[in-house]
């Protein structure tokens, strides 16, 4: 009776992961880290919330999976109001011209058991440029709060920002800037 019991979880556990599902990101529960070195005295670190959009994922196959993302830059947190106001300005993001970056996907490979490499155009003001993120999956199960379908992941990648447009002061403020994103997202209420 117990093989039984536990031969219908494992199941019904197989039947949720098995579907396709497009989840829409939480912006409350996702964020976007940066961390900087600053004239190689200090390490700074920043942080963008109100992230928006959509990841569509199906476990069974990968490769067909996508992910676009709105990430609102006059959000940016750094803990210093005089440091994001002149992230804000014409020198780096220049939010009153360009208000959000965006990131499409184009590629996602399987790489191990739950990671994954994601390929994908991220647009920094009038600037696109290829990035890869290197995706550890944390989670694909019903939301304990809502019961909807949810996916969890953690991502990284490093950028230079002299290729996105947003080099000032570089190399003696680090052209190489540390990436970590952490997202949830759910399947939205029908």
């Amino acid at each position: 009776m117990k093989m039984k019991a536990l031969f219908a979880a494992l199941s019904l556990g197989l039947a949720f992961t098995a579907q396709a599902e497009t989840y829409q990101i939480d912006p409350n529960h996702t964020q976007v880290r940066f961390q900087y070195s600053h004239f190689g005295l200090s390490t700074i670190v920043g942080l963008f919330t109100g992230v928006s959009g959509e990841v569509s994922y199906d476990p069974a196959d990968p490769s067909a999976a996508s992910v676009k993302a709105s990430i609102p830059l006059a959000k940016v947190n750094t803990g210093v109001a005089d440091l994001d106001q002149h992230l804000g300005s014409a020198d780096f993001f220049d939010t009153a011209k360009f208000p959000n970056a965006e990131f499409a996907s184009s590629k996602v490979e399987a790489v191990g058991d739950n990671q994954l490499k994601v390929t994908g155009t991220l647009k920094l003001r009038d600037v696109e440029q290829q990035v890869v993120l290197n995706v550890q999956l944390n989670a694909l199960k019903n939301h304990p709060m809502s019961g909807r379908p949810a996916i969890g992941f953690d991502a990284s990648t490093e950028l230079k920002r002299t290729e996105l447009g947003v080099g000032k002061y570089a190399p003696n403020v680090s052209d190489e800037v540390k990436i970590e994103i952490t997202v949830e997202a759910t399947v939205p209420k029908a």
